[in-house]
């Protein structure tokens, strides 16, 4: 369960059913928690959020980042893909849509794939099924370094 919880927030309510979560959750920390984007941009596209209920990057304290930063590291190396982009916004003009810190780990395996930077930013997109979440969450949970 999320510390400093928001019980208005789709965040701080999967963190408090994690335990009984489907397949594309599957990495927990003391303070961090990771599973799969179920719209993704791409292959491994993973959501990295605190155990704690911060709407934005400066309301979140120190000892949340010392633990999601080696962990959104974990993650991207465990997509296999070498390029990749961390992506984290702070505010609605800012395209923030859910109002608790929460950063992308985006793999890149091609040019078309993941998050394509034209003069309108814009992801790829397509609903994942649960057999496709399942799959992609194995391979990476074979990958993650401890």
């Amino acid at each position: 369960m999320a510390t400093n919880e928001d019980a208005s927030c789709l965040f701080c309510a999967i963190l408090k059913v994690q335990k009984r979560a489907a397949a594309p959750a599957f990495f927990n920390t003391s303070s961090s928690f990771a599973f799969l984007d179920i719209m993704p941009a791409a292959d491994g596209h993973t959501q990295v959020i605190p155990k704690y209920h911060a709407e934005t990057l400066g309301d979140l304290p120190d000892e949340y980042l010392r633990d999601i930063g080696p962990v959104i590291k974990k993650i991207a190396l465990a997509t296999g893909v070498a390029e990749y982009n961390v992506l984290q916004n702070n505010g609605k003009m800012a395209f923030q849509h859910v109002p608790h810190v929460h950063f992308h780990v985006v793999p890149k395996p091609n040019a078309s794939e993941g998050l394509v930077i034209t003069p309108e930013v814009t992801f790829t997109q397509k609903k994942a099924t649960n057999e496709e979440l399942a799959a992609t969450c194995a391979r990476m949970i074979q990958k993650v370094r401890l």
